[in-house]
């Protein structure tokens, strides 16, 4: 059996994809994968490090105003497609699944047409415009929210809600393991600030706000994970005032990126962090409570919406990004850290809205098209 994966961009696209044929290797692990990106995506990197073959198109997102670039992506389009007829000729896939991304249009689109069996699988409380075109065409779409399925109007037969795929390794716990791989001290609580995959330039500058005023306190340690763009910043800022970024025995830790996100997340108490689908779904997943800063340009404002679905149960605070500053992220944080009583509650609604086998779903879904070829 041969399963062709497409998605890219950010590991919000990717990492469900990798569960998902995780999930696939376990109920059989004779199963052959290609997965399909660009090459400028995180995906060019993400891929291969998981062991996977991965094909890449020539293609980019189109801007939501007139440009160059969208003239330009008309031509790469039509490229892309001709490209993917001959992946497709190639590979001969039983099945194909797309997890999120401009690279999945012209990947499933062409799929379809070609009568092989194709699942979209959308994270998203708001979906994402590829994928409500790609509605009409695709056999079966996995929503990661009930509040998405509506958005497929005309096609809600074929939408099924299994909530989001998470890693299975993230739900391995093992926390004083975690701790002693980072060098923390274990019995203190523990703070992951992240801005995703590509970083955020909002959260890293008042999370320095952090840093400061939280350096020496002996009930507090920070995991920040700055992304690659804005780390030699941060880096510099914190070490001009004698804060050493690398320096977990005194409760900080500053790194560009981590591919051991299951690590972190082990050990995590709280986090700070934006609000994209996969994120809250590995946060939700393990119960963890959280700040959280949408990303504000987000299509449709779906991080938002995302946020909000959390605060609503009661599992988060939502801080918009216009609104942030250190002062306000260190008050809100250090409220939490004085109220283990209300911790433990975020915590438990988190728990409340988790779904730890929506891989193991949109596998056996994906499974169940390819016999029906």
């Amino acid at each position: 059996m041969r399963v062709l994966f497409a998605g890219g961009g950010t590991g919000g696209h990717i990492y469900p994809a990798l569960s998902i044929a995780e999930s696939i290797k376990n109920i059989d692990p004779g199963v052959e994968f290609l997965f399909v990106g660009t090459e400028h995506g995180l995906e060019a990197s993400l891929i291969p490090h998981s062991g996977y073959a991965l094909e890449t198109i020539r293609l980019y997102g189109f801007q939501r105003r007139l440009s160059w670039r969208n003239f330009k992506n008309v031509f790469l389009l039509a490229g892309s497609i001709l490209a993917v007829q001959r992946i497709l000729r190639k590979f001969q896939p039983d099945v194909v699944i797309g997890t999120g991304g401009y690279v999945c249009g012209p990947v499933l689109f062409r799929a379809a047409l070609a009568g092989i069996p194709t699942l979209v699988q959308e994270q998203n409380a708001f979906p994402g415009v590829t994928n409500l075109i790609l509605g009409r065409f695709v056999d079966v779409v996995a929503v990661g929210y009930a509040e998405a399925a509506a958005k497929f109007a005309g096609h809600r037969a074929k939408v099924l809600v299994t909530g989001n795929p998470v890693r299975h390794d993230l739900l391995e716990k093992d926390c004083a393991a975690a701790r002693l791989h980072f060098g923390f001290k274990p019995g203190i609580s523990t703070v992951l600030v992240t801005g995703g995959s590509q970083g955020a330039r909002s959260i890293n500058q008042a999370a320095i706000t952090l840093h400061r005023r939280f350096s020496g306190r002996p009930d507090i340690q920070l995991l920040h994970l700055t992304g690659e763009s804005d780390y030699d910043e941060v880096n510099r800022v914190l070490t001009s005032e004698g804060l050493a970024v690398a320096d977990p025995a005194q409760g900080r830790l500053v790194l560009p990126y981590l591919h051991e996100m299951p690590l972190a997340l082990a050990m995590t108490d709280l986090a700070i962090s934006r609000a994209g689908a996969i994120g809250l779904a590995e946060l939700t997943a393990l119960g963890i409570p959280s700040i959280l800063v949408p990303y504000p340009y987000a299509a449709e404002n779906h991080q938002e919406i995302n946020a909000r679905a959390l605060e609503k149960k009661g599992a988060a605070i939502v801080i918009k990004d216009s609104e942030l500053t250190g002062d306000l992220l260190f008050e809100k944080l250090n409220d939490l850290l004085a109220d283990q009583g209300r911790l433990r509650q975020m915590s438990a609604a988190a728990a409340g809205m988790g779904c730890r086998n929506a891989a193991d779903e949109v596998a056996a879904l994906a499974m169940e098209l390819a016999a029906r070829r």
